[in-house]
């Protein structure tokens, strides 16, 4: 169940249901995987749309500038709590169950399980769909099996549209305002779980260079407002 904001909650302060840090969104099994592979695979980056690129290379978002934490003046009013059941983005064919996840033992945010890689996790410690703030959800982007449900997210352009079914039966549309790309060890808590004026999106998998370890270097991040 996600905590309630308070007026104590201010914007540019991290709100007391945030994460201590990002997930991890690991590739279990990823020595076999490459080992199973004649080269390693490609980089995983998101296309920038005005060309930008970080030091190594790597596309800093698909949509330009900073991504504003502010909801579009159309965004609709504020529901009640109904949890995601239902994550539909037509666009590159994904059409999946999500369920609740919460916190490992060490403040990461779950991801679900890789027995599961169709499934997209909801953090349910933060705001579900249609409340003001966040609602986060997770999903691997491939696993030793092979693509997982959000292996086509960095294909995500502005204005795609996202859809999610809610537990009570209702179903929120969102638009994609943009995609940015960090690396994880610099993965930015406040920008995705901290507040904001309404309800928003944001949809996180892997991104960058697999290393050895099976562990990817980057996160995807989307981030969406919702359609009134």
């Amino acid at each position: 169940m996600p905590v309630r904001r308070t007026s104590a909650h201010r914007r540019g302060r991290r709100p007391r249901w945030a994460p201590a840090a990002a997930a991890g969104l690991l590739l279990a099994g990823g020595a076999t995987l490459l080992a199973a592979r004649d080269q390693d695979p490609a980089p995983v980056r998101i296309a920038a749309a005005d060309g930008a690129r970080t030091a190594d290379g790597a596309p800093t978002s698909a949509g330009g500038g900073t991504p504003s934490t502010a909801p579009p003046s159309s965004a609709t009013a504020q529901l009640r709590l109904s949890p995601p059941v239902r994550l539909v983005i037509a666009r590159i064919g994904v059409d999946a169950p999500v369920r609740g996840v919460g916190l490992n033992p060490d403040g990461t945010v779950e991801v679900p399980s890789l027995d599961r890689p169709e499934q997209v996790g909801w953090y349910r410690g933060g705001p579900g769909p249609g409340q003001v703030g966040p609602a986060v959800l997770l999903g691997h982007y491939d696993t030793h099996k092979g693509p997982a449900v959000f292996h086509e997210l960095p294909r995500l352009h502005p204005g795609d549209r996202i859809e999610i079914g809610r537990e009570d039966g209702s179903t929120l549309a969102y638009r994609v305002r943009e995609l940015r790309q960090f690396a994880k060890d610099a993965f930015p808590t406040e920008l995705v779980y901290g507040d904001t004026a309404g309800p928003q999106l944001r949809l996180i998998t892997c991104g960058g260079t697999l290393a050895g370890n099976g562990h990817y270097t980057d996160n995807i991040i989307v981030f969406a407002d919702p359609l009134p």
